[in-house]
């Protein structure tokens, strides 16, 4: 159901209808829930006594035993199981192959600590020799590199084994065949070409044609723990106490593995549904109290607290940037470091760099959005309006490492496509990021050729969401003539209307911390399973807007109950915050909102835990997603 917004800029409001009335009746008595849980679980596709089960109560046994997450559907899993076994038998030298995010960081830790662990297993006088090649962002790019294999080569390497990476390296398996090395190639990225994958001595990629494993959106560290388990599986036979090595593998390592697979796939965006959330689930309730000292330390400098498990937030937006500076603003090595070492000492010092690196990366990008704005400013007509195409701003200060942040931020105060670039000995390298429903990857790829001879980018990839690319920076006027042709038959009007969806509506009786404790159980939250919106109506601003800082407010709300003549007695805190370019006070301004006012709100339920929290919803408030006069009634 959807009910259109008073003004054409401000957004559409759905209702996510569950299809299957009896379905929602069940879930709500079989398992004692608020009936608003068991209608979002069911508008999610959660429609049974067996999937809910599962879903509000994953285990690591139900994760490792179900036949649907067996690592043996993975095309090419066995050949590669077979090479790194027997480079572990014969000593042989082995490089892995990484990227430098949080998710080619942390498989590369996760894999080359499989490695060693299986070496020790089987003989502690023959350590495994295992290194690892982290590429600079600015200095090597995204992907493998021939020279390193080279390198690889010349200090006796004979197996490379890639993470999040190399399933487009075509010419690179070619080369390393070349070099008398052996590629195993492990990824999550789709081809270039569906016809064509890398000549490798193997491929593990769900994502690949002809691979029969039923998850094609695992992340690069869940591919390299798919890999892990099987391969740690059939080490198992080769150790002298198979039985205890297999009760380790369950208890010990598999759990250990999944904290770093939790932080990749939650900092990685992959959709959190069906395994995947369960691998972050479980992973997430493995971060609590964590032994290892530069992850302990890392939380602690990310100030999340260590007696229980981290939210898909705070892995999102304290930990995994405070990963990614590392390969934002300097080298990724030092977070592969800082995941194996077991010097407290050490940890410590490395995790202070990447906070300090962390904090250079949010200078960097304020410093940059105030540029932005400037430019934003003077785009817009009028009326206030950004023009019907996608923003493409450049400054040759901007830092390569922040681009596809501020591209997002462009997004979040526009509500267009944007491509964000700088510029470095005339070639401009960018970043950009999307609207629903425009594609642009396919966007950037038709501004690429238009004349077969005449291609616009050196290099570019992505997806319908994001992209990276560079070009010459002469050419960067062609490139926003080429885009501005294009988004002015596939950017139309629509797309630019902001959609929001609520699950459920509710009044203000139905909050309660019962409620709240069931959409905990429903974390953790991200692309396919969204933390739940819920929709108020004619709720009365008991207090006059108070501002925060210019741009957030925060409210007091009561709501009128239709059996009396009275509001309902207890006002419930909620708070706006502003991330686009009109704050919360300039809107409720428009509005014409203040005290006594009416509306219907959108909103997250949040539960305040600080001394001046609430105690009349049990420390619960509302963050506002919209505001809107009620257009109802009382």
């Amino acid at each position: 159901m959807q009910e259109q917004s008073n003004s054409a800029a401000s957004p559409a409001w759905f209702l996510k209808t569950a299809l299957d009335s009896q379905a929602v009746e069940f879930l709500a008595a079989r398992f004692d829930c608020p009936h608003a849980v068991a209608q979002m679980l069911v508008a999610r596709g959660i429609d049974t006594q067996d999937a809910a089960e599962r879903f509000l109560n994953p285990s690591l046994a139900a994760l490792l035993d179900d036949p649907a997450n067996d690592p043996a559907q993975l095309l090419g899993i066995g050949r590669a199981i077979e090479r790194i076994l027997a480079a572990i038998l014969a000593g042989e030298p082995i490089l892995i192959y990484g990227d430098y995010d949080v998710d080619g960081t942390t498989a590369t830790v996760l894999l080359k600590t499989t490695i060693e662990r299986i070496a020790l297993a089987i003989d502690p006088a023959k350590p495994a020799a295992v290194s690892f090649h982290v590429p600079h962002r600015i200095r090597e790019g995204y992907g493998m590199q021939n020279a390193i294999l080279g390198e690889a080569a010349a200090a006796g390497v004979k197996l490379v084994i890639s993470v999040d990476t190399g399933i487009r390296a075509i010419a690179e398996a070619v080369e390393a065949r070349a070099l008398g090395l052996d590629l195993i190639v492990t990824d999550h990225h789709l081809p270039d070409d569906t016809t064509e994958l890398p000549d490798a001595f193997a491929v593990v990629n769900p994502a690949q044609p002809g691979c029969p494993y039923p998850n094609k959106s695992l992340c690069g560290a869940a591919v390299a723990f798919k890999l892990a388990q099987a391969l740690l599986a059939a080490a198992a036979a080769l150790t002298p106490d198979a039985e205890a090595f297999r009760a380790r593998i369950r208890k010990v390592l598999l759990p250990s593995f999944l904290k770093l697979v939790a932080i990749a796939t939650v900092a990685d965006s992959v959709p959190l549904i069906g395994e995947n959330r369960a691998l972050a689930a479980l992973g997430l309730a493995a971060l609590a109290n964590p032994v290892q000292p530069g992850l302990r330390a890392l939380m602690q400098l990310a100030k999340i607290p260590l007696d229980r498990a981290p939210t898909a937030t705070e892995v999102g937006f304290r930990l995994a940037p405070r990963i990614n500076a590392a390969g934002r603003m300097d080298v990724a090595d030092d977070v592969v470091e800082l995941f194996l070492t077991r010097n407290a000492a050490r940890a410590q010092e490395l995790a202070e760099k990447l906070d300090r690196l962390n904090q250079d990366r949010r200078a960097s990008e304020a410093h940059a959005l105030e540029a932005i704005d400037k430019q934003l400013q003077s785009l817009v007509d009028g009326d206030g309006a950004y023009p019907r195409e996608c923003m493409i701003l450049d400054n040759a200060e901007w830092h390569r490492g922040v681009l596809g942040i501020l591209a997002s931020r462009v997004v979040e105060r526009t509500g267009r496509p944007a491509l964000i670039l700088t510029h470095c000995d005339g070639s401009a390298h960018g970043s950009g990021r999307s609207v629903p429903g425009f594609h642009l990857l396919d966007a950037i790829s038709a501004a690429d050729v238009i004349e077969p001879s005449d291609a616009l980018f050196h290099r570019f990839g992505g997806h319908a969401h994001a992209v990276g690319f560079s070009l010459a920076t002469e050419r960067i006027d062609l490139l926003r003539a080429r885009m501005r042709d294009y988004t002015a038959t596939h950017l139309t009007p629509d797309l630019l209307v902001p959609q929001l969806e609520y699950d459920a509506e509710l009044s203000l009786a139905e909050i309660t911390p019962d409620l709240y404790a069931w959409i905990t159980r429903c974390a953790p939250f991200g692309i396919g399973n969204p933390e739940p919106v819920f929709l108020s109506r004619n709720l009365t601003l008991a207090a006059p807007i108070r501002m925060i800082q210019d741009r957030h407010i925060s409210l007091q709300l009561t709501q009128s109950d239709p059996a009396q003549a009275t509001p309902h007695p207890l006002a419930i805190p909620a708070l706006g915050w502003s991330r686009d370019a009109v704050g919360w006070p300039v809107r409720c301004a428009r509005m014409g909102l203040a005290k006594g006012s009416v509306v219907d709100a959108l909103y997250r339920l949040r539960h305040n835990v600080g001394p001046y929290a609430r105690t009349q919803f049990g420390g619960l408030e509302l963050e506002l997603r919209d505001l809107r006069p009620s257009t109802s009634g009382l």
